[in-house]
Formats: structure tokens, sequence, C-alpha cells
């Protein structure tokens, strides 16, 4: 075990480690040197050395930090020798082995002794003008230097640029803030000890150096307030009471010291003469011989090395913590790189290594897709989850935002129905044109149902590229290999998948089923079309019986002397819509639902049922359901039973309301039938308004109508109002359907077939003699953080050692 006064050295010595790996994150303890320029730091410095070896000029000479460490080399502990016969003795020592008397070393230059401190000098300049330039800039990058002599004590101290204010010559324009943030850097650290340096003739209320080290030591408990050039204070002052702790109290007080001159150092005065001529000074005032033995340079290096050593043993504990942490987390990282110990020396090892590699991937790859993968992310949707949402979010709302006849007007309905009647007039509405219209809109669901197979196939891919492991980083040709195997897995059942899903379109196109349990009765949807044509048409039939019934005089104390004029204008509307677009009136619409269940409607008859308009309006209705009801046995059919071939079993005598299918209300049967569409049937029953004259207004016109007949008959409304409601109700009932087994199919033919087969595919195509060097091809760039990061653990431990020997 080293002793106490071996803590300085091996601090030392945990330097040197730290350096030689280029990382500084142990902070050890040091002594940062900071003052303004010219307030005398590199004079203590060289003292405290006993040589010249520091740059000297104007402005700023320090421009990188100097970490210098004092090394006693002999068994005294002494600054300097005592007796010219010891220096005698030393000299006759010199003469046997010139080369041990003192010299540095710097860390830069390892292995080189420098003996001449003047070159100690020259490299100082020179490696500060490599790394700060030579425009008088600073740098961060520290200049360590190691000096080896008898007439030291152990000591690591750092000198720091001066604290400068106003940018002179070549200095850059913000030099007083890169300076400050420089001396932060060092001094801001709990461990690092600071010699404030001001010169005495200079007012102590504004030193820079203590306006500093109070920043970052408030309390004081770590600053070493040092007062310079004492000998060059006014006549009649002194630094008594600052150096004592009365103005700016220290805890580890002031020390006041007299450098050399100018004029000394011109005149080669030497360190030790300018150390005897401190001594005297102190000795022979009549103000400082009081405390002479508490100032000089002598006395402060004693005091630097007695303050270090009890600053590095109250925090060698935490030293000693930090590098056990070190270590752990070097391993850690270490591990995660994986170690190179000769286990893939043979064959076996490797495949065994490759095999496990692939089962860990495709663990991975399925876990995330059941959702039980340990690295689950709670940011955001992924895997399983995000699946998931795309069948019952994305893809659903897809469907459910496709109107079933946005692009089908009542002029395509028309036309269907013309076309596929032939040169001949129609009786029934041909069931063909159902077909043909319907069809068309059931592809559709194409589209969503095919963007719902791309978008899980891309959900597949990202899990295929967040499935590698660490481990698998220092192998990237096999990490690259797994991930195209499956890739490729996944784009072979893309093309199946996307084949079936339009195979589900395909077969409800195949077979329109009319007969389907929830498929609209047409002869509901027909008896509810009239219904609402009628309740419509009363509507302003009774409002223009109510204004032509109303009178002045029977309501005097409201009396409007327009109001006469109000019905006369009324009436000409309605005169002027009757002239301009005759329709049938009152009983109009059950002639026309009485001419289609006859099967007269649409030939010559047309005129005469548009001229039976004089019958009483009560009865329309009634002609109507009574006109579609009462078939008497004879055996025929009505047009839409005909055309949807469906019996109306069980009908009751009281009209198109009441069938032998359960529920009889028809505007329920509705509502259940188009569930998903009711906002647009709503819209479309919005357009069968009647005119101000009882007369049905035509809801649409088709203006690219080659025969110009651009406006519908009451037959062709009735007629196109009934297929688009059909269409409505057969494509919810096959947009059901196919939202239901598009999800199922993309589990089954992409989803599930992956998890089943991927592992299985990894092995086939990866698991092969040939491919085994190659797969296990580490990374350069990993290699070489594996490489520092075992020669990091390797300082860390031998720094561990080196602290673990100290008492």
């Amino acid at each position: 075990m080293a002793s106490l006064e071996d803590l300085i050295p091996t601090v030392n010595r945990l330097q040197d480690v730290m350096y030689a790996s280029g990382i500084d994150t142990l902070d050890l303890p040091v002594l940062a040197v900071i003052g303004s320029q010219s307030s005398g730091k590199s004079s203590i410095l060289e003292t405290l050395v006993g040589k010249d070896f520091l740059p000297r000029g104007t402005g700023i000479v320090t421009r990188r930090p100097l970490v210098l460490q004092l090394n006693n080399i002999s068994h005294k502990n002494s600054l300097l020798l005592d007796s010219d016969a010891e220096n005698e003795k030393d000299s006759s020592q010199d003469a046997a082995a010139p080369e041990e008397k003192e010299w540095g070393e710097f860390l830069h230059l390892p292995g080189k002794k420098f003996y001449d401190f003047d070159e100690i000098r020259h490299e100082i300049e020179q490696e500060t003008a490599r790394i700060a330039g030579k425009n008088k800039g600073i740098s961060k990058i520290p200049i360590n230097l190691k000096v080896f002599s008898p007439h030291v004590l152990n000591l690591t101290l750092v000198d720091l640029p001066g604290i400068t204010k106003v940018p002179i010559g070549e200095q850059p324009l913000d030099i007083e803030r890169q300076i400050k943030n420089l001396l932060l850097d060092y001094i801001a650290t709990p461990n690092c000890l600071i010699l404030a340096v001001s010169p005495a003739n200079v007012d102590l209320v504004n030193s820079e150096s203590l306006k500093l080290a109070k920043e970052v030591d408030p309390q004081g408990k770590r600053t070493i307030g040092v007062i310079t050039k004492l000998d060059l204070m006014d006549s009649g002052t002194n630094a008594m009471d600052i150096l004592l702790g009365k103005v700016y109290p220290l805890e580890l007080g002031f020390v006041g010291i007299v450098n050399r001159s100018q004029q000394d150092i011109q005149l080669n005065v030497s360190v030790k003469q300018a150390l005897e001529n401190e001594d005297h000074y102190f000795q022979r005032h009549p103000v400082y011989r009081t405390i002479a033995n508490r100032c000089g340079t002598r006395y402060l290096a004693k005091l630097l090395n007695k303050t270090l050593m009890a600053h590095i043993r109250d925090k060698l504990p935490d030293i000693k913590t930090k590098v056990n942490m070190l270590i752990n987390q070097t391993e850690k990282d270490l591990l995660s790189f994986g170690t190179v110990n000769g286990l893939l020396d043979k064959k076996e090892n490797k495949a065994g290594l490759i095999l496990q590699l692939m089962n860990k991937f495709a663990t991975n790859f399925i876990s995330a897709i059941d959702g039980n993968a340990s690295n689950i992310n709670t940011k955001e949707l992924c895997g399983g989850a995000r699946i998931y949402y795309i069948y019952n979010d994305i893809y659903g709302k897809s469907l459910e935002s496709i109107d079933p006849t946005a692009n089908l007007t009542t002029d395509d309905i028309r036309t269907a129905i013309r076309n596929s009647t032939g040169p001949r007039a129609t009786l029934f509405v041909p069931e063909l044109a159902f077909d043909l219209l319907i069809k068309p809109q059931i592809r559709m669901l194409l589209d969503p149902a095919q963007h719902c197979v791309e978008l899980v196939f891309d959900e597949l891919m990202k899990i295929c590229q967040s499935s590698s492991t660490n481990e698998l980083a220092r192998y990237p040709n096999l990490k690259g290999t797994l991930i195209d195997v499956v890739s490729d897995l996944l784009r072979e059942r893309l093309a199946p998948t996307h084949s079936y899903v339009e195979s589900l379109i395909d077969i409800q196109t195949a077979y329109i089923n009319t007969n389907h349990p929830r498929f609209l009765s047409a002869t509901e949807v027909m008896a509810d079309i009239i219904n609402v044509r009628d309740r419509k048409k009363a509507v302003p039939a009774r409002s223009f019986q109510e204004t032509r019934n109303f009178s002045p005089k029977n309501n005097a104390e409201n009396e409007d002397p327009q109001a006469a004029t109000k019905v006369d204008s009324n009436t000409d509307a309605n005169s002027v819509d009757s002239s301009v677009n005759p329709a049938p009136q009152n009983g109009s619409n059950a002639n026309i639902a009485d001419a289609i269940i006859n099967g007269s409607y649409g030939n010559d008859n047309r005129s005469d049922i548009t001229q039976n308009s004089n019958g009483p309006g009560n009865k329309a209705f009634s002609n109507s359901t009574s006109a579609l009801n009462n078939q008497n046995g004879d055996g025929k059919d009505s047009f839409l039973n005909y055309f949807f071939g469906k019996e109306r079993e069980n009908q009751q005598q009281n009209g198109f309301g009441q069938t032998g299918r359960p529920g009889g209300n028809v505007s329920q049967r509705l509502q259940n039938g188009v569930n998903r569409t009711n906002d647009h049937n709503t819209a479309v029953l919005g357009e069968l308004r009647l005119s101000g004259n009882n007369e049905p207004r035509p809801m649409y016109t088709n203006n690219n109508d080659a025969d110009g007949d651009n406006t519908l008959t009451d037959r062709e409304q009735l007629e196109c109002e009934l297929i688009k409601r059909l269409i409505v109700s057969y494509f919810g009932i096959v947009r059901e359907m196919i939202e239901d087994q598009v999800p199922k199919a993309v589990m089954y033919h992409l989803v599930n077939y992956s998890k089943e087969n991927v592992q299985n595919r990894l092995v086939s195509e990866l698991y092969k003699e040939s491919m085994i060097d190659n797969l296990l091809q580490e990374d350069e760039t990993l290699v070489q953080e594996r490489d520092n990061c075992e020669k990091l653990l390797e300082t860390y431990k031998k720094a561990n050692s080196l602290v673990h020997n100290i008492l």
C-alpha cells in the first residue's frame, strides 16, 4: 500500500493513464492557476520549478492549458538545497550522471527527455502554435509537461491563459468569452483547487481571479489567494489586512510573494537568488516580518503540497467509486459489441452462432406481430397493433366513406334501362339494367381492399427492419441477408394476397343474389316511393287551398291590404308552372302505378293517362295500392315480381306496406336495409318535391341526350328511383361482407403465412457452410469501437489498481 506522500504521484500517474487513453472522465484533483495578464502567474510557476522554462512576451502568451506535474526524485522534500556543499555534492553526482539531475518530458513526445529548459520553452511555443495557430487564438487542448527534479515538491498544477478584457492586435473579438469559458471548464469541477493570483498594486476589489473563483466557489473552501508584487505597492501602504483574511476571507487563506522583476529577468538573476531576495524582503520588512514564515514561494509550495494531498485524500473515495462505475459500464458496452475469445475459430461454432441469431431474429419478428415483444414501443402504434388499426380504422372508414351512387346519375340509370330493352318499349324494369349498374359499383370496393393489403405489407416490412438485435450489429452481412430473405418472403405473398382479394370482389360481381334475406323487397320500395311522392304532393296542395280560403274579413284585427295581391300572385305563378311543365295531378300516381302493374304503361296510352287528371285527389293512394294488390288470382305477376323473381307470399289485402316478410313497416325495413347510406337516401327523397300547382317536377335532366328529350317521364322517375334504392341496399350487403372477408384473407395469405414460414425460410436460405464466413464478417467500424472499448476498460482497470494501492 502506498503512503500519503505517494498520493500526488499516484494522481499524476492516473493523469498519465487518462491522457494516454485520450479521455478525461475522472476529474482528478488538480491545482488550477488563474489570474489576469501580467499578474505574475508564470513567475510563480518558474519559481516553484526553479527554472526559466515558460514563454514570455506581450499579450496572451499562455494560449493552451499547461498541465504541469512536478515530481521530486530525491528523498528530500526541500525546495532548494541549503548549502554550497550540497550543491557541490550534486555537481559531482551530475558529472557521473548528468541526465538524472533535472529534466522534463512531454506526453505528446513519449520517451524523449529535455535537459535543457530552453528547449522546453521552445517546444511549448511550437506545440501551442501547432494546435492554437499563430494568430493569438486559444485552444482547450492541454499540453502535458512532467518535470523531474530533486528541488521540487510533488505538485500538479494547470497554468491557464490570463484573463483579458480588451482584444489587442490579432486577438479574436470574443477573446474574453473564450478565455472565461476555458477557465470555467477547469475550476468549476469540485475536484479542482483554485490558485487565484492577484497583484498587490491593484485594488483587491478589482481582482478578476477572485471574482471568477467566487462564481464557482462562493464559500471560498477550495480557493487559495496569492498576492504578488508586494514590493511594488505605494509607499506607506501594505497588504497586511488582505494576507490576514480581514478584507476577503478565504478558508485556505492568502499567501504573499515577491516575484522577479522584468529587470531581474533581463539581468539573468537566477531563481535561487530570487528566492533568497524574497526571504530577505519579508524578514526585513517592518510590517511583513511578523508573518514572514507564512509568506514567500517556499511556504506557498509547502502549502500547495499539503493542501493538494489533503484534497486528494478527501476525494479518493469518490474517485474509487467512479472508477468502479466506469469499469462496470465499459464492460457492459464491450459485451454489447461482443467479445472474441477464439470461440468462432471452428466451423461448428460459427454455424451454431448463425443459427442462434436467425432464431432470435425470427422470434422478434413473430413477437412484434403477436404483441408480446420485450421492447414494446410506447410512443406509437406498431406491429400487430398497427395491423389491427389498419383493418378497423383505415380500411373500415374508407369503405364507409364510399357513396354507392355518387358516380351514378339518374341519366345513367335511365340510359342503362333503355339500353337493356333493345328496340322495343319495355313492360317491366329489365333485370339486366340492375346487373349492369350494380357490378361497377361493387368494384368500387376493390381499391380500398387492395390498399389495405399494401398497408399491412408495409407494416410487416417495418417489423422486419426492426427485428434486428444488438448482437447482429456486429455482422452487417448477416443482418442485411436476414432482412432480405424475410422481405422476399413477404413480397412473394403480396401477389397471391392481391389476387385473392380481387377474387373476392369478382365473386360478388359473378352472381347478384337478389334473394338475399337482407335485400329490400322491390314492392316495398315502390310502395314507399309512391307514399313519399303523395305525401309531398299533398302538403303544397293544402297550403294552396288554405290560401284561397283566407279572407281578410274573417280576421279584421290582422287585416292585410296586400293579402289579395299575394293570393293572386301565387295563383298566377301556379298557372305559369302548369303551363310550362304540365304533369298528371291528383290521381296521376295511382294511374301510373296501375298502368305499370298491368303492363300498359309505356305504350300509346300515355296521353290518356295524363289527361285523366280530374279524379278526386283523395283517391290517389288507394287507387294505386288497389291496382298493385288486387291481382284476382289471374296468375299475372307485377313487373317487380317478374324482375326480381320473388313470390309475394301471405300478402295482406291492405296494400304494399305489409307482405310475407318479417316487419311490415316499409320505412323501418328501408332503415334496416340501408343503414350505412340513410343520409344519401334522404337526399335522394328530397329531390321528389312537387311544385306549387301539384305538378311533379323532373328530378334530373339529361343535357347530353342525343334525341333532345332531357325531361324524365313519371315512369322513368319511378324506375330510376327504384333502381337507385335497390343499388344502395345491395351495395350495403356486399360492403359488409367485403369488410369482413378482406382482413381475414390478408391474415391468412400474408400475415399468418409469413409468421409460420419465416424461420424455415431463414434456415433453408442461410444455413449453408459456404456462406458462414461471409455472413459472420464483422463491421470494421464496430471492430474499431470494440477495440477502443477494450483499451478503455484496460485503462480504467489500471486506474483502479493505482487508486486501491493508496491508503
